[in-house]
């Protein structure tokens, strides 16, 4: 396979109207990620270092979106809808340079692998000057066909110019293509528009690269790789693929999932071996769980790192920021936020944790909360090392409790706290033998006289 430049062109499809939605199709989400992202990550992967994207007219978030993920990569607007061919032409510019492969990819098609691109292209380092990607489909209905004669593609019939004898064809067109990258021009120069749809299609050019006597091959992909999304169902049906891959995944590396179809992935999560994730966990983006943490049941986490030997859950939340370290504990109905909470840390019960620091082997009481926002900033809490905190407290930031402070159940802590001192923050205790009597006839002599 040639070492030079490969260019991918990526379609993005436009708005999606059976999707019911303002968002253009391929910024719906798998796995955390757009449509059109999952696209980019594989073209990156399989070798294109110049991107270029074919989007429609007014789709700002859809050029933010290829921006950030690709930086250098180059969008082109297809201001008439008129085919596939016609929307590689928009992106003329970037290929007429000559790269020596040419990759064209749809944004709707998400779970596509770099692998399988590394395959369309080693077709083209074989000899072929057009190379299309192709899969056996349960119900060929609606699809292209790939016409073949002796192991090379012949054609590529869409289901409306197609015979009855070649909609028998089981064999379709995912609609992703690779050129030989000084061929490509001169391919689409000639193709025509003379269809039902009065379109130019790409998928002409197989026949258009035959008839100038250039080889035409193909390789074929398992169908669920090659599925495209072009409604909310379809959306589902891609994410449940997506999922199952990544479960799959993850268990051959070494993670032990209890009840892996009800464990939910980020396009982006990162497990480490030996690493034990409980029933109804949800992963969102940002997270990596290093060996021999556990992850327990029902908890989410986001943009989180835990340590390895650490314990989280059940039923705990670690929202953006959370760093928990080696063998901290984190219990349930704990939520974690910006803090960091050191080795051998303990936030067992029903407590917030933000904008904070809590020291190594520290043990923070059942229902402490730190007070990080006064309603215009947030303020930091800082917890030192071997700290107690006391059921029930509440920290007040900004706020420092030096190593091996104590703090006694039910204080409103507003001032920092010394190194190892005893602080108590609450109101005294007052004691008034035989009033309770007193105020329940009260409450009842005003009770009868309302009822009257």
């Amino acid at each position: 396979m040639s070492d030079r430049s490969c260019l991918a062109i990526v379609l993005a499809a436009g708005l999606g109207t059976r999707m019911r939605s303002a968002l253009p199709k391929v910024m719906h989400e798998i796995g955390g990620l757009p449509l059109v992202g999952h696209v980019l990550n594989s073209v990156v992967e399989a070798g294109a270092n110049q991107v270029a994207v074919v989007v429609g007219p007014e789709m700002p978030r859809l050029e933010e979106h290829v921006a950030l993920r690709v930086p250098h990569a180059t969008c082109h607007v297809q201001v008439e809808r008129l085919g596939t061919a016609h929307a590689v032409k928009a992106a003329e510019s970037a290929f007429e340079d000559a790269c020596d492969h040419v990759l064209v990819l749809f944004g709707d098609t998400p779970l596509v692998s770099s692998q399988t691109l590394h395959r369309l292209r080693a077709c083209l380092a074989q000899g072929a000057d057009v190379a299309v990607l192709g899969f056996e489909a349960q119900d060929p209905f609606g699809y292209g066909r790939l016409l073949e004669r002796d192991g090379e593609l012949v054609a590529i019939r869409e289901e409306k110019e197609a015979t009855e004898e070649e909609r028998l064809v089981t064999l379709c067109n995912a609609g992703i293509m690779a050129f030989r990258g000084d061929a490509l021009s001169e391919l689409l120069a000639d193709i025509k528009n003379n269809n039902a749809k009065g379109e130019y299609y790409l998928t002409d050019a197989v026949e258009v690269a035959r008839s100038k006597g250039m080889r035409v091959g193909f390789e074929t992909a398992d169908e669920n790789e090659v599925q495209g999304v072009n409604d909310r169902s379809q959306l589902a049906s891609c994410e449940a693929v997506f999922q199952k891959v990544q479960r799959e995944t993850v268990m051959e590396n070494g993670v032990t999932l209890q009840a892996p179809d009800t464990v939910y992935f980020s396009w982006d999560t990162e497990i480490a071996p030996d690493v034990v994730v409980e029933p109804n966990v949800v992963f969102g983006s940002g997270v990596k769980v290093e060996s021999g943490a556990r992850i327990r049941a029902f908890s989410h986490l986001e943009q989180a790192h835990v340590s390895s030997e650490a314990i989280v859950g059940p039923y705990a939340r670690l929202r953006p920021g959370a760093e928990i370290g080696e063998g901290a504990r984190i219990g349930n109905f704990v939520e974690i936020k910006k803090a960091c909470i050191e080795a051998g840390a303990k936030v067992n019960h029903l407590s917030y944790i933000g904008d904070a620091r809590v020291g190594a082997k520290s043990n923070i009481g059942a229902g402490t909360i730190t007070c990080n926002y006064d309603g215009y900033m947030k303020h930091h809490t800082d917890i030192g090392a071997g700290c107690f905190v006391g059921s029930d407290s509440v920290l007040v930031a900004p706020v420092t409790l030096g190593d091996g402070a104590f703090i006694a159940a039910g204080s409103v802590v507003t001032s920092d706290v010394p190194a190892n001192a005893l602080t108590v923050g609450r109101a005294k205790q007052v004691t008034k033998e035989n009033r309770a009597t007193t105020l329940r006839d009260m409450l009842a002599a005003a009770k009868a006289a309302r009822q009257k």
